[in-house]
């Protein structure tokens, strides 16, 4: 029976006609999505005050204005970033469906279980960040405080350290999928990556340093642990795709 290579190339003149069209696609996607997160922000800016009662309810930080507009651009950028959560489904279906053309062995049902999968790990990841990561690391930081120090942390710098590590959670915990992806379309296989694990824990620990908003190792390893747990995770949904595949050839 005839099986279809999923890693099969198409002629040139095809395939540069397929990027044509998926980078039409997606700058069409883009300003939808900015229209989409506009509008969510609008909402978020009303919300931000309780999202910001919220992260000091989960954090027990005291936070304090050094400036005149300090909270107003805090709230601002709560907004912005609560407008870019509520797109998120959205957001990962258009670029799913945006680059769906370049691998039509890829199909919408596919497509489909890959959207749902990431708006789940997307989701995740927010909420262990909001509930384990993000309040253990900053009672851990303000652990270091003397018995003449209380730490009186400015609103601005509060709000930027909780959204780079939501913003890095949620995205950290889309590796699985990312390397379920890559698989399916040819770009790496399980074999080289289980063969690599050593060089993965080095890239895992540099990527978790450098996405860690502090240089202390106990939030290092509140990212990298749950980081390579979610590599392993990706190697044994690549191993269970590619025993899939050969069955069914």
């Amino acid at each position: 029976m005839p099986t279809t290579d999923a890693t099969a190339q198409p002629p040139p003149a095809e395939r540069a006609d397929r990027v044509y069209r998926v980078l039409q696609s997606l700058r069409t996607s883009f300003i939808r999505i900015g229209v989409v997160a506009l509008i969510f922000s609008i909402g978020g800016y009303y919300l931000a005050e309780s999202i910001l009662r919220l992260l000091q309810r989960l954090t027990g930080v005291r936070l304090a204005a050094y400036g005149i507009p300090e909270t107003f651009f805090s709230f601002l950028n709560l907004g912005l970033a609560f407008g870019v959560f509520a797109s998120m489904p959205y957001i990962l279906y258009a670029i799913l469906a945006g680059v769906q053309p370049l691998y039509p062995t890829l199909n919408r049902r596919t497509m489909r279980g890959f959207w749902l999968a990431a708006v789940v790990l997307f989701g995740a990841g927010v909420l262990f960040c909001l509930n384990i990561s993000l309040p253990y690391g900053v009672q851990f930081l303000l652990e270091f405080e003397g018995p003449n120090i209380e730490a009186i942390i400015s609103v601005q710098k509060f709000v930027s350290f909780c959204l780079l590590f939501l913003f890095g959670f949620g995205f950290i915990f889309e590796l699985p999928l990312a390397m379920i992806l890559a698989g399916r379309i040819g770009i790496v296989t399980y074999q080289r990556l289980a063969g690599n694990r050593r060089y993965a824990i080095l890239v895992i620990t540099i990527v978790s340093a450098v996405l860690t908003p502090t240089p202390d190792a106990f939030n290092l390893a509140m990212m990298a642990a749950p980081l390579y747990l979610l590599f392993e995770l990706g190697l044994f949904g690549m191993r269970f795709n590619s025993a899939a595949k050969r069955d069914a050839v």
